[in-house]
């Protein structure tokens, strides 16, 4: 299979990112986690200022761009997948701390909302280098 082929035929670019039905996807997946997850967090008896609150909190784990693409982009991820967010809902339930589902449910949100808007996990390489594209441009050769 020519290059060519392999580009119109896979869904992953050679940079790693996903481009064509399988980005739209990824997209439509964030819508459905971010309006879910508003429709979970509105049974949890929070106050809503609590959304307001604590939506933009997982962005501080971009503090580790402070440090380097490297450090940033593992310290984004990890606030920016659903693991841990998941994982505090299910010991929230468990313990009976409707305050920490609350929150975590708040954090599954934020995270669909950036895959909606095309933020997708970030590579190593370059702050910009994320799953679903390059932010703001196409690649590097762009800029």
């Amino acid at each position: 299979m020519s290059a060519a082929a392999a580009r119109v035929s896979s869904p992953v670019m050679g940079d790693g990112t996903v481009h064509g039905a399988s980005r739209l996807w990824l997209r439509l997946e964030g819508a459905t986690l971010f309006v879910g997850m508003l429709i979970a967090f509105a049974t949890t008896g929070r106050s809503w200022w609590l959304v307001a609150t604590v939506v933009l909190l997982p962005d501080l784990f971009m503090v580790g761009y402070l440090r380097g693409s490297r450090l940033g982009a593992v310290l984004y991820n990890v606030g920016h997948a659903t693991v841990v967010p998941a994982a505090l809902v299910g010991v929230g339930r468990w313990q009976h701390w409707p305050w920490l589902v609350g929150i975590a449910v708040v954090w599954l949100a934020h995270i669909g909302l950036d895959r909606l808007m095309g933020y997708g996990l970030k590579y190593g390489d370059h702050f910009q280098h994320t799953h679903l594209g390059w932010i703001g441009h196409r690649s590097p050769a762009d800029v």
